[in-house]
């Protein structure tokens, strides 16, 4: 990333980003949670992106750069948390699922600002860092390539994740054996091709559900054989239907709360 943004305090607060509205790549000193209990948020660093739903929080540690951007009408809740206190013990950026409770601490946190540091508010910031410390980790990173050949693969499926070719037919278009590719995802992005291209397709299909495009055109769009292949496997990876999804992306956008962007 260039151009990074020293903001030293990860702020506490909630704000609203219209739909494509982003923050430029900065850094902060403190750990980060960033929570959209409204549209989708995507956080990009250098080493790949992370994607969360609104059953989804991002842990972002202190010195990471990294840069947000809203997909659908966001409303974005971020609470910031001194480098000394971290619950999770993680050096890298991370999904955690987020249950009711959670959700409802981290938007009471973020609300209720104007406290200080009142004894109300220590306990509630106590109960928050309990419940993110038992938060499962859920695997939504699409990690970025480095090496030519990979970064010119990715960029074909990134531009149609509906592209079905083998890994040996992408391979001739880039010119590299599916042998040589299989080796550098397992060795650039931990995974197989297959997981990979799973990820992008659910990252794609969250950005479009956002949109409030028909579930069936998603599937279609993304990839999937069918709407019930696309379903099943949504379900499986955010533990709802990809329906109930659009329908809470089609009602946040009558939302008609301010839109703005800035430093996060």
């Amino acid at each position: 990333m260039t151009g990074i943004r020293h903001q030293p305090i990860a702020p506490t607060r909630m704000k609203c980003l219209a739909p494509g509205a982003g923050i430029d790549a900065h850094r902060h000193d403190d750990h980060q949670i960033v929570y959209a209990s409204r549209g989708v948020l995507a956080v990009t660093t250098d080493a790949g992106s992370w994607v969360a739903p609104a059953n989804r929080a991002i842990w972002i540690p202190a010195g990471a750069p990294h840069a947000h951007r809203a997909h659908g009408r966001l409303e974005l809740h971020t609470v910031g948390l001194p480098a000394t206190d971290n619950p999770l013990a993680l050096e890298y950026p991370t999904v955690l699922k987020v249950s009711p409770l959670l959700r409802e601490l981290i938007l009471a946190y973020t609300r209720d600002t104007e406290a200080g540091d009142s004894p109300q508010r220590a306990r509630l910031r106590a109960v928050l860092l309990d419940q993110l410390h038992i938060s499962p980790q859920q695997p939504l990173h699409l990690p970025a390539p480095t090496t030519r050949r990979l970064s010119a693969l990715c960029d074909v499926l990134h531009a149609d994740p509906a592209d079905n070719r083998t890994l040996a037919a992408l391979g001739r278009q880039v010119g590299a054996s599916d042998r040589t590719l299989s080796r550098l995802f397992h060795a650039e992005l931990g995974m197989t091709f297959s997981q990979w291209r799973t990820q992008l397709r659910l990252y794609h299909a969250l950005v479009l559900l956002a949109e409030d495009t028909p579930v069936t055109t998603v599937a279609h769009l993304c990839g999937w054989s069918s709407a019930s292949a696309f379903i099943d496997v949504f379900r499986r990876a955010f533990g709802h239907t990809p329906g109930s999804f659009r329908n809470q992306a089609a009602s946040a956008r009558s939302w008609k709360g301010e839109a703005f962007s800035g430093e996060g």
